[in-house]
């Protein structure tokens, strides 16, 4: 059984994705093959010469040119993996980690997959005895998200189930009433999700919604009080901003990561419980689906990609898994790792 929380350590071997730091900062992620070379403008650096070296190696190119080899963390891999459709980034996926308290041997629902992203973050945080089931309603993100996961863990793990199909039709008989610990989803019309998404919740349970805009938002908070089956949805938002700290040259840097989603989440209701009245403000809270229409996808355009991109993208996740499962079939080749560092 592919263990799917397990640390990719040790010396490097063949199959294995390093990334390589030049003395610019500039980054590039290879694959290491037996007799392969990565080829730049500053000269050429043999894949053997990184085999066998423990990881945070430094490795010279043949004109004497310093390299880092590094093996990517989950954050760096799912930023450069091959994309059928946008990622959840790093900062939401541990929010939504820790907003849903996703637990080692939960039982969780998520849907959509979309690349593979958020599911290498929630597989991580179940381990082995956790059980994973996913839903897509497209083949082509299915099969590149399964790629991805399979180049990044060495194998699909054997705990982890994608279900191509609508959630809505597909959960009642994908799961008992009652038994799912969590429900995460990542989709354009989480409110018709909603029902569905309580009944397979044991009480207690967490649902969470990652949601584009504020009228999605507000769409989704209301149907939610709606079923009188939760708590009150709490929601929030993640930004993130670098520092640039050199000496006594402290500062915010420039750029940042701001805006790129909503998180809502609430807990499933005891059957037969009602939740306390809460005293709240006036406010305008009525409204038809047509006032929310013209702000969703469903009026302005879901943005899609192309046919070819999608065929690159699977064509790329597929040779990456490739190569991630058939490390497991070569030995460390250790010869390298215990002969004299690289000067």
């Amino acid at each position: 059984m592919t263990d799917p929380s397990r640390r990719q350590t040790g010396p490097f071997r063949i199959g294995d994705r390093v990334q390589l730091t030049g003395p610019k900062g500039r980054l590039n992620t290879i694959t290491l093959e037996a007799g392969g070379t990565f080829h730049t403008h500053r000269g050429i650096l043999d894949h053997d010469l990184v085999i066998g070296q423990p990881d945070a190696s430094v490795v010279t190119s043949s004109n004497g040119i310093e390299y880092l080899a590094l093996r990517p963390l989950l954050t760096d891999f799912v930023m450069s993996m091959p994309r059928g459709a946008a990622i959840i980034y790093p900062k939401d996926a541990a929010q939504i980690l820790g907003a849903a308290d996703i637990f080692p041997g939960a039982t969780v629902v998520e849907a959509g997959v979309g690349s593979g992203a958020l599911s290498l973050w929630l597989l991580r945080a179940i381990g082995p005895d956790g059980k994973l089931t996913s839903f897509e309603r497209r083949q082509e993100f299915a099969d590149i998200a399964q790629a991805n996961a399979a180049a990044f863990l060495g194998a699909k793990p054997t705990n982890w189930t994608v279900t191509v199909g609508d959630l809505a039709q597909a959960l009642p008989s994908s799961v008992e009433l009652g038994s799912v610990d969590r429900v995460v989803l990542d989709m354009l019309a989480p409110w018709e999700c909603i029902g569905v998404a309580a009944d397979a919740l044991t009480p207690g349970g967490v649902l969470l919604c990652y949601i584009a805009t504020v009228t999605q938002l507000s769409r989704v908070a209301e149907a939610i009080r709606a079923t009188g089956q939760f708590t009150d949805p709490e929601s929030s938002e993640t930004m993130v901003r670098t520092w640039h700290v050199e000496g006594l040259a402290v500062r915010p840097d420039h750029r940042m990561i701001g805006h790129t989603g909503f998180l809502l989440h609430a807990r499933r209701l005891a059957p037969g419980s009602r939740l306390p009245e809460v005293a709240r403000r006036a406010s305008k809270s009525d409204y038809s689906d047509d006032d929310v229409e013209v702000w969703t996808p469903g009026a302005l355009g879901d943005r899609t990609s192309s046919d070819k991109s999608l065929r690159r993208s699977i064509r790329e996740a597929r040779a990456a898994a490739s190569a991630a499962e058939q490390a497991s079939a070569y030995p460390i080749n250790r010869k390298s790792s215990e002969s004299e560092p690289l000067e």
